[in-house]
């Protein structure tokens, strides 16, 4: 027989009081816990109640994380979800729910509800269906039936919208598919099927609605993407199908249709901004160049063919290239006779062209469809003046040179006629006095012209010789200014007796 040592005998002795003290440890960490996700339940629930919402979805996550088998943890926490709009996230947990209870009729009807509005039908219905054979209340079971018939409803309209679809008549799918949507608000199939009918239909900006909502629903949606930017390019805003077709390439940088179509748009894009550049610094003719390689690059899609011509009208209105801007204007108002900035730079082109009346009638169309427009008011004040103008003196004709004549040409024609009408020329009295008031006005016309202060008060439709026209009143005392040119001399004791000669 082994005989045991008195202190191992004393040390046995305590061993079922061990044993209790770790059994009792065991149970109150067992509880603690417990109380810890209760407290966690609680404080989430008030704090949803409270409308706090991110603080409460933090309580939840912490009752999930310490109970990972607590049904009512998952509920919770979707409940969270479900009222901070996050219904991707709330659906795992219903789902998670319903694993651990498969009886809890009220998630059943939650995730039944969600995959309802995902378009998601024969899942929805299973959940429905489920509900009404587990003994629900009546409230649920009014709930459930009233869900089925809707999503029942729904598979009828959605068959219905793929069947006109595809007998291509899109206004009635579109019509069904609209009555889809608003109960299958998160449908992707729904809404990319309605924006392809809207495509078909010419509806771009209700296609680009849908697309737009369908490339948030669906995950690393590329097609949603390339769509988006090919109707953008189609429409003519080369920067949105920019933008857009980049997102593609965020999610496939290899994504063929994406990539192709991103050089093209990017090719264009970047003729576009260095066009309007040279335009900022007034470099028209570099200007021209580039809207004319756009038309090159997309000659297929009309707005930037149109878009090319307007901007093309009008650095040549702004260089001064009169008859080429009114024939390039007049193109872009004979495809878009409302076109307010072909209509105005058309107006200035006939100014410089000396059609004032021309440049009158289409201020006027102009300020029809844009009242509030300064420029356009002033233009056609402009116009107006220099119309009334040309009905008393118009040194432009008096010197026979253009508008935009330059002060060599100016002083050239003077000399030539003022030789012609020197009175020195003239014998006969009435031929004489003629002559006189023809040098006066061929002399006035040089001096106003090659002045630059009084030829832009002539320009603007104001005569700086004119005491009508001018504010302080009074008469213009005429300078002749004679000895500035070869074979003419300074008049001597008479006003016209002038002396010349041709060494």
């Amino acid at each position: 027989m082994v005989t045991i040592n008195p202190i191992a005998h004393k040390l046995i002795s305590y061993v079922p009081f061990i044993l209790v003290l770790i059994d009792l440890r065991y149970e109150a960490v067992h509880c603690g816990k417990n109380d810890s996700v209760e407290n966690h339940l609680e404080m989430g629930k008030k704090l949803l109640a409270a409308g706090q919402l991110a603080d409460a979805l933090s309580h939840f996550h912490a009752a999930v994380d310490g109970d990972p088998k607590n049904y009512m943890a998952y509920y919770r926490r979707a409940t969270v979800y479900l009222a901070m709009g996050k219904s991707k996230s709330a659906l795992p947990d219903l789902s998670k729910v319903i694993e651990l209870k498969p009886d809890f009729t009220a998630a059943r009807l939650q995730r039944g509800n969600l995959l309802l509005k995902q378009g998601k039908l024969d899942e929805a219905e299973g959940d429905f269906k489920k509900v009404l054979k587990s003994s629900p209340n009546d409230n649920e079971e009014a709930e459930a039936k009233a869900l089925l018939m809707k999503s029942d409803e729904m598979q009828r309209l959605a068959a219905q919208a793929e069947s006109d679809f595809a007998r291509k008549d899109y206004s009635s799918a579109a019509a069904l598919l609209d009555t889809v949507i608003e109960t299958c608000v998160w449908d992707v199939g729904s809404r990319e099927l309605r924006a392809e009918c809207m495509i078909q239909m010419g509806e771009m900006g209700k296609a680009i609605n849908d697309l737009k909502a369908t490339s948030k629903l669906k995950n690393d949606n590329t097609q949603a993407f390339y769509q988006l930017s090919t109707i953008y390019y189609r429409l003519g805003d080369h920067e949105m199908s920019l933008n857009e077709v980049r997102e593609c390439l965020k999610l496939d940088p290899d994504h063929k249709q994406c990539f192709s179509h991103y050089k093209q748009v990017k090719k264009l894009n970047k003729q576009i901004l260095a066009a309007e550049e040279h335009i900022q610094q007034q470099r028209f003719g570099d200007a021209v160049s580039k809207y004319e390689s756009v038309m090159k690059t997309e000659p297929h899609v009309s707005q930037y063919t149109h878009q090319a011509q307007e901007r093309i009208c009008h650095c040549l209105s702004q260089d001064k290239q009169a008859t080429e801007a009114i024939m390039m204007c007049s193109k872009v108002l004979k495809s878009k006779p409302q076109n307010v900035n072909a209509l105005k730079d058309r107006a200035e082109a006939f100014l410089q062209d000396e059609q004032y009346e021309e440049a009158i009638k289409d201020f006027e169309t102009a300020r029809e469809h844009s009242e509030n427009d300064r420029q356009i008011k002033e233009g056609l004040e402009r116009a107006q003046r220099l119309l009334k103008q040309t009905q008393k003196r118009d040194y432009y004709k008096i010197l026979g040179v253009k508008r935009n004549a330059q002060k060599k040409e100016i002083v050239k024609a003077y000399r030539k006629l003022a030789l012609q009408w020197h009175p020195d020329n003239f014998q006969d009295p009435e031929e004489k006095k003629r002559a006189e008031k023809k040098f006066i006005d061929i002399a006035q016309a040089k001096e106003v012209l090659s002045d630059p202060e009084k030829r832009s008060k002539f320009d603007q439709g104001e005569d700086p010789l004119d005491p009508e026209s001018q504010k302080s009143g009074g008469h213009h005392h005429f300078h002749g200014g004679w000895d500035s040119f070869q074979g003419f001399n300074p008049f001597g004791s008479g006003p016209f007796n002038f002396k010349f000669n041709f060494n």
